[in-house]
């Protein structure tokens, strides 16, 4: 048995009609329910609705055979041990940076890595730290 890891939300939204365009449909509607776990149309196929970073657990521990998760979560938690097959190319984001208005000059001259240290706050912490240490600024990581 084959089990698929889907991300709610915005990404579950966009997935569904790929899977349906490969034959895999839910047996039950999953926007209308709380579970878990769902039986698809395809005896060996079964579809866990999680959410993003969950999906990555659930493949790291083998409950979760392949996921789809946003680029994002791969990028924060799970490149360095999880193998993109593909990307689907939906649910597009975009991380982006914001300054004060008065460091946002430095920024665009290239000289904020003059500064001694600058203060990002981030749920993306992992790729917020490779992101600055490729730019040679020196920032302290504030996880949201």
């Amino acid at each position: 048995k084959v089990t698929i890891a889907l991300t709610k939300g915005r990404i579950l939204k966009d997935t569904l009609p790929l899977l349906s365009a490969a034959g895999i449909e839910p047996e039950e509607d999953i926007a209308s329910s709380r579970k878990l776990v769902f039986a698809s149309n395809q005896a060996d196929v079964r579809l866990l609705v999680l959410r993003g970073v969950d999906v990555l657990t659930y493949i790291r521990h083998g409950t979760a055979d392949m996921g789809v998760v946003g680029k994002d979560m791969l990028m924060e938690d799970g490149a360095s041990q999880l193998y993109e097959l593909f990307d689907l190319g939906i649910a597009r984001c975009r991380l982006m940076t914001a300054y004060k208005k008065e460091r946002a000059q430095l920024v665009k001259q290239s000289k904020l890595a003059s500064q001694s240290r600058i203060k990002v706050a981030t749920k993306y912490v992992n790729i917020a730290q490779r992101y600055y240490a490729e730019q040679g600024v020196q920032a302290d990581i504030i996880k949201l």
